[in-house]
C-alpha cells in the first residue's frame, strides 16, 4: 500500500517513515504543503497522513482543495491541534479520521488499517480474511484453509503484495499497478522482482492463491488447490 506522509517535523517524520515501512507501506514523504498539493493529485496513493501546520500551504486548505478536485483517497489528519472544534472542522473538510498528537504507534496503525478495510468493503477485524486466506497484519503472516490453517511467515514484500491483492479480490491487477502501489518514488521498480515475490507466495500458500491472467496481470484466487502458473 502506498502512503503519502505530509509532515514538516523531521524527527517525527523519520519515526513514522520507519513505522510505516516496517508494516508494509511504501512511503512518500514531503514537508511542504505546495509539494503535497501536486503529489496527491498525480500519484495513486492508497492513503494520506496529513499534518495541519505546514509551510507553503496549510493542511486544512490542502484537504478542502483535494476533495473539491474529486480526490477520494482516505485521509487521516495527524496533528497537535486537539480541541473538539478543530476535530470537527477537519472532519467536515473531508478527513476520514483525526488523530491528535501525541499518539501511540499501534493506534495509528490500527486506524489506517480500519480506513483501508472500510474503503474496500471489509470489516475492521483483527485479521483480514478473504476466500479462505487469513492475513494477520500484526505478525505479517498468513494461513489458508487448503494448508490446514498452518501459519506461514511472510517477508515484507510478500506481505505487501498479498495484502494489496486481498483488498482487491475481484480485480485483475496489472503488474504496473502493483508497482505503483508497492514502491515509493525513491525505489527502482523492477517488474521481475514482483514475479519473484508472487512465486514465493505461491510456494508458501499454494499455487491457486494468486492466479496469472495471461496478458492482463494477476488475480487473487483465495485458498484453493488450483494449479495455475
Amino acid at each position: 500500500m502506498r502512503l503519502l506522509l505530509v509532515e514538516d517535523n523531521v524527527p517525527l517524520a523519520d519515526e513514522l517513515n520507519t513505522l510505516f515501512t516496517q508494516n508494509g507501506y511504501a512511503v512518500d514523504w514531503c514537508t511542504d504543503g505546495r509539494d503535497a498539493a501536486v503529489m496527491a493529485l498525480n500519484i495513486p496513493f492508497d492513503m494520506i497522513v496529513l499534518d495541519l501546520g505546514l509551510p507553503g500551504r496549510p493542511g486544512l486548505q490542502l484537504l478542502e482543495e483535494w476533495r473539491e478536485n474529486g480526490l477520494d483517497t482516505p485521509i487521516l489528519i495527524l496533528t497537535a491541534r486537539t480541541s473538539w472544534s478543530e476535530r470537527i472542522t477537519g472532519l467536515r473538510a473531508g478527513a476520514d479520521d483525526y488523530l491528535p498528537k501525541p499518539f501511540h504507534p499501534d493506534e495509528l496503525l490500527l486506524r489506517l488499517q480500519g480506513l483501508m478495510r472500510r474503503r474496500h468493503g471489509q470489516r475492521p477485524t483483527p485479521k483480514l480474511s478473504v476466500a479462505g486466506v487469513v492475513l494477520d497484519e500484526a505478525s505479517q503472516s498468513a494461513t489458508t484453509e487448503a494448508g490446514g490453517d498452518k501459519q506461514v511467515n511472510l517477508t515484507r514484500a510478500e506481505f505487501a503484495i498479498l495484502r494489496y491483492m486481498m483488498l482487491h479480490p475481484e480485480h485483475v491487477i496489472p503488474k504496473d499497478r502493483l508497482l505503483d502501489h508497492l514502491y515509493d518514488s525513491e525505489h527502482e521498480r523492477n517488474p521481475n522482482v514482483v514475479e519473484v515475490h508472487i512465486n514465493h507466495l505461491r510456494q508458501k500458500l499454494g499455487r491457486g492463491v494468486i492466479i496469472t491472467q495471461r496478458g492482463q496481470g494477476y488475480r487473487f484466487g483465495g485458498s484453493s488447490r488450483e494449479d495455475n502458473q
